[in-house]
């Protein structure tokens, strides 16, 4: 079995300089590629951010600081990349032409024995890998955010993809304390984000019926399911009350709920208006530079302590 000790990241943003800071915590060789010296840069401070504040928490000390620093290295064209790499993980724009010529030029530079990924949260794993001359290794390793604190990574194959290169990738996870799921095959959304979705619909149907406010849901989950979520899942839960219970729930309850399968219109209204949420100042909530930056901090130290 390929045992991974060199990881090549194709991207700088929101998730991929998480994932590069991850591995070169746990002693990855990581090669991070980047558009410009500005992006490779901002990942940088991006992590050292990220650092910081598992140190003054506690969780790591100044060593294990630069121990991760001097793991990573800069590139800014895939062809700088070494081709003795064990693990590629794309995470770039969700563009499917661009993933796919990422992908064709990064095997043509590659050994045989690379493992190819990626990152993508909306397109089944077969569409990016068609052009590939060998299919066989390829994945999709779907994180959450921040990819460093949420354990979660789904494993998603393509009917060509060897088991083999699913298992190494999933040792690879376990190794590192991820919480790797592997899909029995390509779904769409894969299980999570369906499972966000379906729950945002029925939020989003909550307000517009005028049953609630958006503040008042987000509440009512905080308060709640959200907190036993956390340790026991959604079976687990209902199999503590009986499935016979839950049964005779459903059956009063799911006549009234949102079955469409049409965004909301209260979604598209707010679009509309470019009322979308922190990246424009509003959405259901006003949003400031200083109150992002407060909700970001706030989730992270809670997962922080969840996973100390």
């Amino acid at each position: 079995m390929l045992e991974i000790k060199k990881i090549a990241i194709l991207g700088t943003g929101l998730m991929a300089h998480a994932i590069v800071q991850e591995f070169a915590q746990n002693g990855y060789e990581v090669h991070m590629i980047g558009r410009s010296d500005a992006s490779n840069n901002r990942a940088l401070k991006n992590i050292e951010t990220n650092l910081t504040n598992l140190k003054d928490k506690g969780l790591i000390n100044e060593e294990d600081i630069k121990a991760a620093s001097n793991n990573i290295y800069t590139h800014l064209r895939i062809e700088e990349m070494p081709n003795d790499v064990d693990l590629v993980i794309e995470s770039v724009l969700e563009d499917l032409d661009l993933k796919r010529d990422l992908f064709k030029k990064i095997e043509s530079l590659c050994s045989e024995k690379t493992i190819l990924a990626s990152n993508t949260s909306s397109f089944p794993p077969s569409q990016i890998a068609k052009d590939l001359k060998n299919p066989e290794r390829f994945l999709n390793t779907h994180y959450f955010n921040p990819a460093y604190l949420v354990p979660l990574v789904e494993l998603v194959k393509t009917e060509k993809t060897e088991d083999k290169y699913i298992e190494i990738v999933f040792d690879l996870y376990t190794k590192i304390g991820k919480n790797p799921v592997i899909l029995k095959k390509e779904f769409p959304g894969f299980v999570a984000n369906r499972l966000q979705i379906a729950m945002l619909r029925e939020a989003l149907h909550i307000v517009q019926s005028g049953v609630a406010t958006a503040q008042d849901v987000d509440t009512v989950i905080k308060s709640s399911i959200g907190r036993r979520w956390a340790v026991a899942g959604v079976f687990e839960v209902c199999e503590l009350a009986g499935l016979d219970l839950f049964s005779k729930i459903a059956k009063e309850l799911l006549p009234t709920m949102d079955s469409s399968t049409e965004v909301s219109p209260l979604a598209i209204e707010k679009v509309k208006a470019g009322e979308l949420g922190a990246k424009t100042g509003k959405g259901f909530y006003e949003w400031t530079p200083e109150s992002i930056v407060a909700l970001k901090k706030k989730i992270a130290d809670h997962l922080i302590a969840m996973n100390s």
